[in-house]
């Protein structure tokens, strides 16, 4: 994880840091459903700060389940970096963190961070992602390693639609399996004539676990 950190300071230095931009925000959503599953069954609150400098990202962001759902508290705290190339080619890596273990736990098997190999593309209205997970972390974050997971999305002009399959702590069963099948859109929530909030909202199938899922948020 310390080579994480490092590696990302390296790259910030080497950019020249021009075209410097700072960005803080927080979401609220009903239900945090990542990939087709719904964590924590209890309305999220998504805070996020991100520093940029060109094509390059280097970010942190969080979920925090409000615990209005009977099941209990839920916590992530994601470190990610990424660079986007001008001809829609991004590559990035992302480390998935749960609070309650220990932060500097990064033994082979234990580690408490899922690191994972990010890859996306953009090609007009479609865009296309591959992800991979790179170490074993079953007894810590969760996962046991060389999970994949893939998506597909196209951009209409009122709503997205968006396709994913995966392997590995994706699934119920571990076997590669179609997991996130949805539809999504946005709009401005006009509060007064001068200020408006961002109001997202998605239908999401999970046919692997065969649950629905609808999600609606507030971007601030």
């Amino acid at each position: 994880m310390k080579n994480f950190v490092f590696s990302a300071l390296f790259l910030l230095s080497a950019l020249g840091l021009k075209a410097q931009e700072v960005s803080v925000g927080m979401d609220f959503y009903n239900r945090y459903v990542f990939r087709g599953v719904d964590f924590g069954n209890a309305p999220s609150l998504q805070p996020s700060l991100e520093f940029s400098a060109g094509g390059f990202t280097l970010g942190a962001w969080g979920a925090y389940s409000t615990g209005f759902g009977g099941d209990g508290a839920f916590a992530e705290a994601d470190l990610y970096t990424s660079y986007a190339f001008d001809f829609g080619l991004s590559l990035g890596l992302t480390s998935y963190y749960y609070p309650g273990t220990s932060w500097f736990e990064t033994a082979e098997g234990s580690s408490s961070h899922a690191l994972e190999l990010n890859l996306g593309y953009e090609l007009g209205q479609f865009a296309f992602a591959g992800n991979y997970m790179i170490n074993d972390s079953r007894d810590g974050a969760g996962a046991e390693g060389q999970d994949l997971y893939f998506e597909v999305g196209y951009s209409a002009s009122l709503f997205d639609v968006f396709v994913g399959a995966g392997d590995g702590w994706h699934t119920t069963e571990g076997s590669f399996q179609v997991v996130n099948v949805g539809v999504a859109a946005t709009k401005e929530l006009a509060l007064t004539e001068q200020f408006s909030l961002p109001l997202s909202g998605a239908v999401i199938l999970n046919p692997n676990t065969e649950q629905l899922h609808l999600v609606f948020g507030l971007s601030f």
